[in-house]
Parts: C-alpha cells; sequence; structure tokens
C-alpha cells in the first residue's frame, strides 16, 4: 500500500490580517477607479441646460430663440432689437448670463398693457410697482387732474402690432432698455355721468411710444421699472 500523505494542517488567520489585507485591496481598487473616473477625457456629457422656466424671471418683463452670440458679434432674429442696440444688449448679455431677449421683450409687452391700464383706471398702487419715482409722478399728476375734472377713460388696448428694443446700455450695474411700441389703442373719455365726451371704441388710434426700462442687474428683484415714456 502506498502510505497516506499527511493531512494538511488548517490555518485560521487573524483578525488583524484580514482587515490588513482588505485594506490593501480597497486601496488598490480606489487608485483604479480614480484612473478611470478622476480624469476628464473629453467625451463627458456637459450640464443639462436649464429649462427657462428655471432662468431669472423679469416678473412683468419677461421662449429662447432669437439670441445667439458667435464670436465678436450677437445674431438678432425676428426683430426684436434695432441695429444702434445690438452693442448693448450685447455688453448686458454679457454681464448678466440670465437675460433673455425674447423673454424681456414679451415681458416688456405686458408690462405696456399693465401700466396703461393701471393708468387709465386710476390705480395708483399698481403704478408704484411697475414704474420709478419720476415717471409715477408723472402718472399721478394726469390722474389727479382727469378726476378733478370728473372725467373717466374707458380705454382698450387692442393691439401690440410691434415691439422692438432700440436702445441699450449697462451704466455699472445698472441696465437701461428703451423699446419702441406701436399699438392701436381704442379711446373713450366719459364725464361723470357716463356720457361720451371724446373718443370712439370703434376707431382704434395707432400709438408710436418709446418707454426705458431699468434695472439693477446684480439685485436679487428680477423686476424692471419703467423709468421713461415719451413719443416715437
Amino acid at each position: 500500500m502506498l502510505p497516506m500523505e499527511p493531512e494538511f494542517e488548517q490555518r485560521v488567520l487573524s483578525p488583524v490580517y484580514v482587515i490588513v489585507i482588505l485594506a490593501m485591496i480597497a486601496g488598490f481598487l480606489a487608485l483604479r477607479l480614480y484612473s478611470v473616473l478622476g480624469k476628464r477625457t473629453g467625451h463627458e456629457q456637459e450640464p443639462a441646460p436649464r429649462p427657462a422656466e428655471e432662468r431669472a424671471k423679469v416678473t412683468v418683463l419677461q421662449p429662447r430663440t432669437s439670441v445667439e452670440t458667435a464670436g465678436d458679434s450677437v445674431r438678432l432674429s425676428e426683430g426684436l432689437v434695432g441695429p444702434g442696440a445690438e452693442a448693448g444688449v450685447r455688453a448686458l448679455i454679457g454681464a448678466d448670463r440670465n437675460f433673455d431677449v425674447p423673454q424681456f421683450v414679451e415681458g416688456a409687452k405686458s408690462a405696456y398693457k399693465m401700466v396703461l391700464e393701471a393708468f387709465w383706471r386710476g390705480d395708483r398702487d399698481e403704478l408704484a410697482w411697475l414704474c420709478d419715482t419720476d415717471v409715477l409722478a408723472s402718472f399721478e399728476d394726469a390722474i389727479a387732474a382727469r378726476e378733478a375734472e370728473g372725467h373717466v377713460l374707458d380705454n382698450r388696448l387692442v393691439r401690440i402690432e410691434k415691439a422692438q428694443i432700440v436702445s441699450a446700455a449697462l451704466n455699472g450695474r445698472i441696465a437701461e432698455l428703451s423699446l419702441r411700441f406701436e399699438a392701436d389703442i381704442a379711446a373713450i373719455t366719459r364725464d361723470k355721468d357716463g356720457t361720451v365726451v371724446a373718443g370712439s371704441m370703434t376707431d382704434a388710434i395707432g400709438t408710436r411710444d418709446i418707454w426705458t426700462f431699468t434695472r439693477d442687474i446684480r439685485s436679487a428683484d428680477p423686476n424692471w421699472k419703467l423709468s421713461e415714456t415719451d413719443e416715437a
């Protein structure tokens, strides 16, 4: 008979020895993982752009489709920015990446309607929220004069035919944008008895206005204020 081979001695590793081995393995895996994930390869996905609703709003002055930066120029389509305002708009975009021309123009159109309607009904509180001090004072004087005569305006904004930024400037942290509005308004003035003393609801009047809005671009308040009004 062949002699039987001796049985292998069973060895039990001490807990300290096991911990050391596991630590070495973990360290090796960590280094390998870093070599794969810790370097940029040029193929990583860039962060997805934030949806428009997450960008800073311009409450009553706020779709991104018409402004693109390309090197040293700004391509402006859809006629939202006049030629004389391109440099100023470019400067504003450079200083405030949240500024969006289409949003601003749409918001300005809303502000135009809100200011007119507040003035027509004599809503001083609404005007105070939308206008700066000087413009508010002018509106309040006109409302007071109208009320003294007992007149009531029964006006309606029929449509805004066009709204375009015609000038733009950035003075330090203060942005200033002027827009030309072309609109049709049906206007009637009534006396205290409700009798029509001027105007007609059937014949709309074409208006051409230039309104200027300002905002501190470093302010947490996204609202733009109406700072000047003039006829175009």
